[in-house]
């Protein structure tokens, strides 16, 4: 073998192992478009548009527990962080002291603590909004949380300025509700309280500009997110656009399970704002009922204008998924979670380094 031939065979060779290392990136770092993904004819309601999503492969799901699961069966357990310590497994030495200090038992508006008692691991989705203890709060990222785990420090947001008492030290989930997508992106894309906060005003003042004036009150007189959402009024105009949504998609995801359908791209008043992609038909069912009451949130406390998105530019955002900027956090043989900043967009992915995964459990994309 000559020497060109030979340093042919070695440069082969090394990029294969680059792409092994790193797969589903492209040059520079950059996440690669999504392959495999199909935009599908939207489903309309008012000024709320859903294009559903198919998947050329769809993955084994099973082994994961969703907050909701976990918080009903008793399995997880969300307390404030000065509360945790007695929850420590006896068999694992913790790390160190999980209270920051604080008087009043060590709770601060950002800390959380989660206590997976589960066999299962957990996944946790940016957005999913806990309710209890001193103040309401918003998880701030996608992660996993592995099975019976010790106590675990959550990046969490409050979504409830103003209040800090309250009659148990533990959370339960919203159930049906999460953060609309404009609250999302203050928590995953800014990290800022002060921007959640003010999101959260932004949308209060939304919904009572349409709501009867009694109602209004009580919208404006509550610092509450979850309340708002829990309003007899909001819940009816929420609903009036998510119920006809819900039910058409289910019943097109029931038609489309042997196509793998795994997300949506959403658009309110004709504009691409987000999509959710998750790694299969299976886990998107389970979130489906959370998400899409908080597409139509976005969509009744918008007072734009409306016109229709078409496909094309749905499947055209979907593709585009090559970044200037890229922070890649990674909890060895746990989850990688990634950061892309695009031109006009901002993209997340959660992929699963559990054994026997490899794959992408959820992919957050926004319009910036």
């Amino acid at each position: 073998m000559n020497k060109k031939l030979c340093l042919l065979v070695l440069a082969v060779v090394v990029l294969a192992g680059l792409a092994i290392v790193v797969p589903g990136r492209a040059r520079g770092g950059e996440m690669a478009p999504i392959p495999g993904y199909r935009v599908l004819a939207p489903i309309r309601h008012g000024n709320l548009t859903i294009f559903p999503v198919v998947a050329a492969m769809s993955h084994d799901t099973q082994q994961f527990l969703t907050l909701d699961e976990g918080l009903r069966s008793g399995e997880v357990i969300v307390t404030e962080s000065g509360n945790a310590q007695p929850l420590v497994r006896p068999r694992h030495q913790h790390s160190g002291p999980i209270s920051d200090g604080r008087p009043g038992g060590g709770a601060q508006v950002n800390q959380l603590v989660l206590i997976n008692n589960s066999k299962r691991p957990l996944i946790l989705l940016a957005g999913e909004i806990v309710t209890g203890g001193k103040q309401d709060r918003v998880i701030g990222k996608d992660r996993i949380v592995p099975a019976e785990s010790d106590p675990i420090d959550l990046s969490v947001f409050c979504v409830e300025p103003g209040r800090w008492t309250g009659p148990t030290a533990t959370f339960g989930s919203m159930g049906s509700t999460m953060a609309q997508p404009g609250v999302r992106a203050k928590a995953m894309v800014d990290k800022d309280q002060t921007k959640v906060w003010a999101e959260v005003g932004k949308a209060k003042e939304s919904f009572s500009y349409s709501l009867s004036a009694p109602a209004a009150t009580v919208v404006a007189g509550t610092s509450s997110y979850a309340r708002v959402m829990q309003n007899d009024e909001v819940k009816q105009k929420v609903d009036a656009v998510a119920a006809p949504i819900l039910h058409d998609y289910q019943s097109l995801i029931q038609q489309l399970r042997d196509r793998k359908a795994v997300g949506v791209v959403v658009a309110v008043n004709g504009e691409i704002i987000w999509a959710d992609i998750f790694a299969s038909t299976d886990l998107l069912e389970k979130y489906w009922p959370k998400l899409v009451r908080s597409y139509a949130a976005e969509a009744v406390s918008s007072n734009a204008k409306s016109h229709d998105a078409g496909e094309q530019s749905a499947q055209q955002f979907l593709e585009e998924m090559e970044g200037r900027h890229e922070i890649a956090e990674i909890e060895p043989g746990l989850y990688r979670h990634t950061e892309v900043t695009g031109d006009g967009f901002k993209a997340f992915e959660l992929t699963s380094l559990l054994p026997k995964t490899g794959f992408d459990v959820h992919v957050a994309k926004m319009a910036d």
